[in-house]
């Protein structure tokens, strides 16, 4: 017998000793490249000394010469060894050892963790309006949450927490004990020890190394890991702390993380305020967010909420008597759960979190917008958003009834002259992912594909102006519900701070996530025209509001790839007046034989000089029509480069964001207003005054604004702006603006070739009335501090005469324009004397007003 047991350690040391020299042979190897060879050996030399010390002491306490003596000598060998062994795995484990382990939390990550937060979005006015988050968490400390929080987690995860350091060996000998019984004794984990996972992700793919890679090893290796974190956590932060860090981190299903997201989740309360049977509920949820969900498993969640509260009887917490009468209540929740696309704004939310993550890449700061818990202020206005989406609201509702009306009957996706474009439908679906998906997963089978798009139809949950329905829909059903529906794009501005106060990107973002705002682009058609009228006034022309030209058809020749080419724009009501008026009345009345004229005249090389100074990016092609609006630009680009002309010239960055503060309210950044000159304060102040002309010019084109005149127009207010129409009522715009705000509106189908076919399509009735709505509400609103007035007189000396080419019926008169707008029973008069006017078959061939 004594044979065998020295045989089998023989054999035990024989391998333990080549796996132990291998493994020391490579660390000194390490060593040496690290610290020196010269060093390294000196130290291995003292350690070899204190061995023999060590060996000589134990052979001094032992009779060398005894039977039982190499057996002995054999288990204390193999002993040192195994402590070697497991000395040198634990330095692997925490160096990463030739990449084999992965890495360890460092020191600045176990003193200062950084927990995933949701960052929360402020209006300027101090109104939570939504959040950015990959884990919806907030945060708080101790103070903030029941006693009960504490007292059902230790009962039930860790009820020796304040006994052990971080690993609870008897626990886990009892976990031991249960498995070999073939009993469930629960888990080993202590509170440190999942918290040391919950925080630090010892099992991500950037804390792996290659032994991860091996079945077995991988488990002890982050089981390891997790211990010695646990460790470290119980040395660095108090019970207390790791109790609070524990609830603060770990998910309780619905997208609710952290213990405040929770409370505020399935019971619409602060932590602090919880009672015994609902903390019992939460910490419950840990042992399966889905199984023990009280709103989709009341009767587990129950069941698991009884569990709990038996076990902090068991545990002192409550008496026996307690958890019996607290067992027998009902599960009584007040869900409120928290989305991402809650609160105002979504549209401006999106465009946001784009422009945070591009101003952080682009000046390498290391900010994340989804987990650093941040405080975004930003430019909106509250108040003023609700008034925009209201607005929006109201008038694209009457507007979508009006479009349903004309096409009752028929599709609006119509070529320009008028037919139906066929498979309209098809060519839409055929974009969709769907569609793509179906094609791959039935690569020889077309029939499928055919079915599954087009028949088979399912309960789906729509938008409509009277509220969410449900209609039973194949795919292509719902893109030919939803194609039928006129989208919008609004957005209103501090034309001297920049501040951006409101910003609704389309009908209800639930629905439709594309933004008309920033991210689409759409023909202005005469909405550019000030840019136009800005480089003939402006530029090498230098040319003023009283010069004329004479309203005559305009007709350009020229050969491109050796095809002749013509262009003859016509005006929006076909009708040339061969009079002569000023460029103030032109562009009041949206003359388009005068903006042609001018565009010959500044040249498109000009106009798009003009447009980049303005502010204007978007690609713009240096053809003559572009003077009428024909490249594609963006509502968000629009209306800031009207802001020059409140502005003395200069052209106002747009502001999304003012501040930005970290989780414990430290500024991190300021964002400041900037400012370049654009024009001259000269140019700026006159085309102010041209602009003006469409509500004071008879005939101008936004006289629709009288319908409002009560709040625009009180104490001798004023308003300027311009309307915009492109060929076939594709595009509806206005741009207007007061002396304290510019908001422009864009209205129009998803597609270009779905639209008006009636002048229900033209800018002063699609587009204006959301900007006379809008402006209203805001005058109306006294909160808001706004109140009509005049413009601003010029700060400067006007040296081009401006004042004596105001119209009054069709007759020039001398004086000031602002005679006409003394007060509103004036503009009203003057309203009624227009005359009206019939509808027209007019040229699709170009932009309308």
């Amino acid at each position: 017998m004594v044979d065998k047991l020295r045989n089998i350690l023989e054999s035990i040391s024989t391998k333990t000793s080549n796996a132990w020299w291998w493994i020391l042979d490579k660390i000194y190897l390490f060593l040496c490249k690290a610290f020196g060879k010269e060093r390294v050996e000196k130290v291995f030399v003292k350690f070899n000394q204190q061995v023999d010390e060590a060996r000589s002491y134990f052979v001094s306490k032992f009779d060398t010469d005894g039977n039982y003596y190499p057996i002995i000598s054999k288990i204390y060998k193999i002993t040192l060894k195994v402590v070697a062994g497991v000395l040198i795995y634990l330095f692997c484990i925490e160096t990463n050892f030739l990449w084999l382990c992965g890495r360890m939390p460092s020191i600045e990550q176990l003193t200062n963790p950084k927990i995933s937060q949701s960052s929360a979005i402020f209006t300027a006015d101090g109104v939570e309006i939504g959040k950015f988050f990959t884990e919806n968490r907030k945060t708080i400390d101790s103070a903030q949450m029941s006693p009960w929080l504490f007292k059902a987690l230790i009962a039930t995860e860790d009820k020796r927490f304040y006994e052990h350091s971080g690993i609870d060996l008897q626990s886990m000998a009892g976990v031991a004990v249960g498995i070999f019984k073939g009993g469930e004794r629960g888990g080993g984990s202590t509170v440190s020890q999942q918290l040391a996972k919950n925080l630090y992700s010892t099992r991500k793919s950037e804390m792996k190394g290659l032994l991860y890679y091996i079945p077995v090893v991988k488990t002890l290796v982050y089981k390891t890991k997790e211990w010695l974190t646990a460790i470290r956590l119980e040395r660095n932060f108090t019970k207390g702390e790791i109790l609070t860090m524990y609830l603060n981190t770990v998910d309780y299903g619905n997208n609710a993380y952290g213990i405040r997201t929770a409370a505020k989740t399935y019971f619409n309360k602060e932590p602090i305020n919880l009672l015994p049977e609902e903390a019992a509920i939460l910490v419950g949820l840990q042992k399966g967010t889905t199984l023990y969900n009280p709103i989709r498993n009341p009767k587990n969640a129950l069941k698991r909420r009884n569990t709990v509260l038996q076990l902090m009887a068991s545990n002192g917490s409550l008496s026996q008597d307690e958890a019996d009468k607290l067992s027998k209540t009902e599960i009584k929740l007040d869900v409120n759960m928290e989305d991402a696309s809650d609160g105002q704004g979504n549209y401006f939310k999106v465009a946001l979190a784009k422009f945070i993550e591009n101003w952080a890449k682009t000046n390498e700061v290391d900010l994340d917008l989804y987990r650093d818990g941040l405080k975004i202020y930003t430019t909106i206005d509250s108040r003023m958003q609700t008034h925009a989406e209201t607005a929006v609201s109201s008038h694209m509702k009457r507007l979508q009834k009006i479009f349903d009306q004309e096409w009752k009957g028929r599709n609006p996706w119509t070529y320009e002259n008028g037919q139906e474009i066929p498979g309209f439908l098809d060519t839409v679906a055929k974009r969709t992912p769907m569609y793509k998906r179906l094609v791959k997963k039935f690569k020889n089978n077309p029939d499928s594909v055919h079915y599954y798009m087009y028949e088979k139809k399912k309960p789906v949950k729509v938008f409509s102006w009277e509220g969410e329905k449900e209609l039973m829909l194949s795919p292509v059903d719902s893109i030919n519900y939803y194609k039928r529906f006129l989208q919008t794009g609004m957005m209103a501005m501090d034309p001297y701070t920049g501040f951006i106060k409101a910003w609704v990107g389309g009908i209800n973002y639930d629905y439709f996530k594309y933004d008309h705002v920033k991210q689409g682009r759409r023909q202005p058609g005469s909405t550019f025209k000030p840019i136009l009228y800005t480089a003939a006034i402006d530029g090498p022309l230098n040319l003023s509001p009283c010069d004329r030209r004479t309203d005559q058809p305009f007709k350009k020749e020229w050969v491109e790839n050796g095809e002749p080419k013509v262009w003859e724009p016509k005006n929006a009501d076909g009708v040339f007046t061969y009079s002569e008026m000023t460029l103030r009345r032109a562009i009041a009345r949206s003359v388009n034989s005068v903006a042609a004229q001018l565009a010959d005249e500044v040249g498109p090389r000009t106009i798009v000089n003009y447009a980049r100074k303005m502010g204007i990016t978007a690609p713009l092609e240096p053809v003559l029509s572009l003077g009428i609006g024909t490249s594609d630009v963006s509502l968000y680009e629009m209306v800031a480069a009207y802001g020059i002309f409140l502005n003395e010239g200069q052209y106002t960055e747009p502001m999304l964001v003012f501040k930005i503060e970290d989780a414990k309210g430290k500024v991190l950044f300021e964002f400041e207003t900037k400012h370049r000159e654009a024009i001259k304060a000269e140019s700026a102040y006159l085309m102010q005054y041209m602009l003006r002309g469409g509500v004071e010019e008879p005939g101008g084109t936004s006289q629709g604004l009288f319908e409002y005149c009560s709040a625009l127009f009180g104490n001798a207010g004023q308003a300027a702006g311009k309307t915009g129409t492109t060929s076939n009522y594709s595009d509806a715009w206005y741009i207007g603006f007061t002396k304290d705000l510019i908001c422009g509106v864009w209205v129009g189908g998803d597609d270009r070739s779905i639209h008006f076919r009636s002048r229900m399509g033209e800018g002063s009735r699609s587009a204006l009335p959301i900007f006379g709505k809008f402006m209203q509400s805001v005058y109306t609103d006294k909160k808001l501090g706004y109140s009509p007035g005049p413009f601003p007189k010029p700060g400067i000396k006007i040296t081009k005469e401006y004042q004596g080419c105001v119209s009054i019926g069709g007759i020039d008169a001398e004086g000031d324009s602002t005679a006409l707008m003394g007060d509103s029973s004036s503009i009203i008069e003057n309203v009624e004397r227009l005359p009206s006017v019939e509808p027209i078959k007019r040229d699709t061939t170009i932009d309308n007003r």
